[in-house]
């Protein structure tokens, strides 16, 4: 909900350069889409696999929408397939949810009571780039991402 009052916010402060980025992305919001999908897709299967940090509970959620999102937009996006995009938006708005509030447990621990397995708690920060790149932070970035591409590609205005 708050991406879509931002992006309504964006289009009433520069209509032209909307208008601009809008056109851009036509046809290429899904591609786009499994392009971040893919590569966060990747990048989790890394960070469990390759660097061996264990997965929580909240992660777990996120994969849940994120694995099947990286599948899905690329088998649409090579049959050039946009009818995907409901369900890409569902996919992506329900982890970005997910994402949002492990942001919020990762970011107040002392707030979170409960919940998490106490032997992997999703309070942990596994990673912290730049003194905030969390692994949470950067999946709530590929769902915005995700998002904002998939609701930017609105069909072509065919002449009437």
């Amino acid at each position: 909900m708050l991406l879509l009052v931002a992006l309504a916010l964006v289009r009433a402060a520069a209509p032209a350069a909307f208008a601009r980025v809008r056109d851009e992305l036509r046809g290429q919001g899904v591609a786009l889409g499994a392009v971040v999908a893919v590569l966060a897709t990747a990048g989790s299967l890394w960070w469990s696999e390759g660097a061996h940090f264990p997965p929580c509970e909240l992660c777990w959620y996120q994969r849940i929408a994120m694995y099947p999102l990286a599948a899905l937009l690329v088998l649409a996006a090579l049959r050039r397939d946009r009818a995907v995009r409901p369900y890409g938006l569902l996919l992506a708005g329900a982890g970005l949810a997910v994402s949002l509030w492990h942001n919020y447990v990762e970011t107040f621990p002392e707030r979170h009571t409960g919940g998490c397995d106490p032997t992997n708690p999703c309070t942990i920060r596994w990673v912290e780039g730049l003194g905030f790149w969390t692994i949470p932070r950067m999946t709530a970035v590929c769902f915005a991402l995700i998002l904002v591409v998939l609701v930017l590609d609105t069909p072509s205005k065919e002449p009437a």
